[in-house]
């Protein structure tokens, strides 16, 4: 076979369960060294077509081509492994080879996995999605299929991950969430949209640009044939039964234009906001709290008095406390000294990871309906289940639908729906962009801006947070907790730029935790105080990153409202980056300053 074959070649690709049709006549080829990543929204089929791919799943008709002698590495979303094998076994069969080992460690160690001997039985599911992939990985084959390889790993092995894929040759085909991954890893981007695949040659917001003119193109043709479809329904009805060769030919054009007219596009015309959220002044504070694990220390005299309003992050390493925080929160685990003091007021939401269960047998709309009829969101306006299930993008078909039927990713979002739909004005969200796909993510988030209520979220997601979070508390290990006034990307870049002060902040307590607003016990470190015009200049930079802020959020309005030209689309899309630049230079001036007045 040719040097230029294509790695794999699908062509005509149908497959669909009973009456469920995923995809027909899908064609698509990858080449090789082309890195590939893989969109669609939750429940139409993208695990399904990656089972395909390799021979897991069947297909009702087409063909798949791959280049003769390739080897594929396929992860799966939920690998299975015998509990009785060891992590090196589970991994390959090395037979002695050092050279295999050393690399295994190599990786494994990346992905926080030491114990090799440790049996499969007692890793946590993530761990030995953690394994799996390092399965895939060590192996090098020629062609990486990847579900969701970014499930189950923190914001370093993330990180990592990023950079191995994009060094060398590496030919991938990935379905992922993450779109910081995507843009930074990926050269084409494959959308699975209404039963059909579209190809993108580009980066993830190549990709957002061209799919926004797909989507205005086809808004056009079909505004055109709605004008053209009411003439031809009038002709319709004036014709007489006996129709001759050319009307006949006409009346079958119809029904094709007929077709095209009552096409839908989903758009969610409203933004889910509530104005009648009320949360008093007192939110929680916690009190000197310390929390260990045999010799692991998670927390010691931590203290933090929450505000109104604030929208944080929680970030850090696997093992480092961040799930034990949130669950100490919650009143799930109690600390072994302080304690945690909750305001009266608050009305919690918690999204947990081990909360998603439901009555299989129940329908999608009872299970929403059994926590509430309606969101009460003030002045009059009510928000009802059928509602909140049709802007988190459940179809009426599949509102009616029982539960088993749902896909992961579905149940993930009707879960997050159940503790949206009690009306909190608390949210705390631990790991809830896993499984969601980009589409639910981006509605989550924009439910997440306008929430008047305060927010908690932890999460691996970089862009997600970046979105939706205004400050971060770092958890660096060893109990040690760093407060950043700012999101991931910005703490990234602040670290990059400080790395003496990145590297001593490991060596101070865990009392580093504590806003600079907020009362924390004395230190005596001795530092320069902020000038009297470097205070003038700290002042004025809030105000211009507030504007800037402002000018941000309405050029991406502007964006997502769908009513742009082609030549308004791409002045915007130049605008976009100059004021993202400003943004950070302005903000890592601000914060060298806030260091200062701190």
């Amino acid at each position: 076979m040719a040097k230029d074959t294509p790695y794999l070649d699908v062509q005509n690709l149908t497959k669909s369960f009973g009456a469920l049709l995923l995809f027909r006549n899908i064609s698509f080829s990858i080449a090789e060294r082309q890195k590939v990543g893989l969109i669609a929204k939750n429940g139409t089929g993208k695990s399904t077509l990656l089972s395909i791919l390799t021979g897991k799943e069947g297909y009702d008709a087409g063909a798949i081509i791959y280049r003769n002698g390739i080897r594929i590495g396929f992860l799966e979303q939920t690998p299975n492994f015998s509990p009785d094998d060891s992590v090196l076994d589970a991994c390959f069969n090395h037979q002695g080879d050092e050279e295999k080992v050393l690399r295994a460690k190599q990786i494994l160690t990346q992905l926080k996995i030491r114990n090799l001997q440790q049996p499969m039985g007692q890793l946590s599911g993530g761990q030995q999605k953690r394994v799996a992939l390092a399965n895939v990985l060590i192996l090098e084959p020629d062609f990486l299929i990847l579900d969701e390889p970014t499930n189950h790993l923190d914001l370093e092995m993330i990180e990592w991950l990023e950079g191995f894929l994009r060094r060398g040759n590496k030919t991938l085909l990935m379905v992922t969430h993450d779109r910081y991954f995507l843009e930074r890893v990926c050269s084409v981007i494959l959308e699975l949209d209404d039963h059909t695949i579209y190809t993108y040659r580009g980066s993830y917001s190549y990709y957002l640009e061209k799919r926004q003119e797909r989507i205005d193109n086809r808004r056009s043709e079909i505004a055109r044939a709605n004008n053209l479809y009411r003439t031809e329904l009038e002709w319709m009805r004036r014709m007489p039964q006996a129709r001759g060769h050319k009307a006949r030919a006409r009346e079958e054009a119809f029904y094709e234009l007929e077709k095209l007219a009552k096409t839908r596009i989903e758009e969610r015309a409203i933004r889910l906001k509530a104005t009648n959220v009320y949360i008093g002044s007192k939110i929680f504070e916690c009190q000197y709290i310390s929390k260990s694990y045999d010799t692991n220390v998670l927390m010691k005299d931590f203290y933090y008095n929450f505000s109104r309003f604030e929208k944080m992050g929680i970030v850090g390493a696997n093992g480092t406390g961040k799930s034990t925080f949130i669950k100490m929160l919650m009143g799930e685990v109690q600390p072994d000294q302080g304690r945690i003091v909750v305001g009266e007021t608050v009305r919690f939401g918690y999204f947990s990871q081990e909360g998603l269960q439901f009555d299989e047998q129940q329908k999608v709309i009872d299970v929403i309906r059994d926590i509430a009829d309606f969101i009460d969101l003030g002045q009059g306006r009510h928000f009802t289940a059928t509602q909140l299930l049709q802007h988190f993008l459940f179809t009426n078909e599949q509102q009616y639908n029982y539960v088993y039927k749902l896909s992961g990713g579905e149940r993930r979002k009707l879960y997050l729906c159940t503790v949206l739909m009690r009306n909190p004005n608390f949210l705390v969200l631990d790991e809830p962009t896993n499984d969601l796909d980009i589409v639910t993510l981006q509605i989550l988030e924009e439910y997440l801006r306008d929430f008047p209520g305060c927010v908690i979220v932890v999460s691996h997601d970089r862009y997600f947070t970046d979105k939706v979070v205004d400050h971060l508390l770092v958890f660096q290990g060893n109990g040690k907790i760093k407060d950043f006034p700012g999101n991931y990307t910005q703490y990234r870049e602040w670290c990059s730029l400080n790395p003496a002060a990145t590297a001593s902040s490991s060596k101070e307590g865990s009392k580093e935790g504590t806003r600079s607003n907020k009362a924390k016990p004395a230190t005596t470190d001795v530092k320069r105080r902020i000038t009297y015009k470097e205070r003038l200049e700290l002042q004025q930079l809030e105000r211009d990153i507030e504007a800037l802020e402002t000018e941000k959020r309405q050029l991406e309005d502007k964006l997502n409202a769908g009513t742009l030209t082609v030549d308004q689309i791409t002045a915007v899309c130049k605008q976009l980056p100059q004021v993202n630049t400003a943004i950070d230079e302005k903000s890592m001036r601000w914060l060298e300053l806030s260091e200062l007045d701190s």
